[in-house]
């Protein structure tokens, strides 16, 4: 049996998808951006997937939840959390002859971006534009100040974690 939502959208109904899809692409692009200036291996166009998709999924979710309880949407954020923990590892990269791992913080970036998305999905637009500007504070400036204030051999190791 084919979910009622499938059958006709309300005009109000493709408004808000429509909101809360563009949303999402916007808050996920600044983070994306922000990776791609970085020349890290996951930038602009995967952190605006990774936020419309999770956003896709969590609506959609909320769209199946009946007021009793019967779907729980809660169930969404678990196999989001899990399966962009595998994307991120996917940019996680461990250099033995240097005894140093690379991508972390782009891999967190991107768990990052499937939560926006999910709070986007699930309403919290005002969340989530909090969630993008603290993840860029945290991308961003932050770096400046390890740069200014960690020792020089620490510098050399957040320039390969990024």
């Amino acid at each position: 049996m084919e979910p009622e939502i499938f059958h006709s959208l309300s005009w109000s109904e493709l408004v808000r998808a429509l909101v809360r899809l563009s949303a999402s692409l916007i808050l996920g692009g600044a983070i994306g951006w922000e990776r791609e200036l970085r020349g890290r291996s996951a930038g602009l166009r995967t952190h605006m997937l990774v936020a419309v998709g999770s956003t896709s999924f969590m609506d959609l979710a909320m769209q199946l939840t009946t007021p009793n309880g019967e779907r729980d949407p809660t169930r969404v954020i678990q196999g989001v959390a899990t399966g962009v923990g595998f994307l991120g590892a996917g940019v996680i990269l461990k250099m033995k002859d240097q005894q140093r791992v690379r991508g972390l913080t782009t891999a967190a970036s991107i768990w990052a971006t499937a939560a926006l998305g999910v709070v986007v999905g699930a309403g919290g637009l005002v969340f989530a534009t909090v969630l993008a500007l603290l993840a860029l504070v945290v991308l961003s400036l932050l770096r400046r100040v390890e740069r200014r204030w960690s020792p020089a051999d620490a510098q050399s190791d957040a320039d390969l974690s990024d």
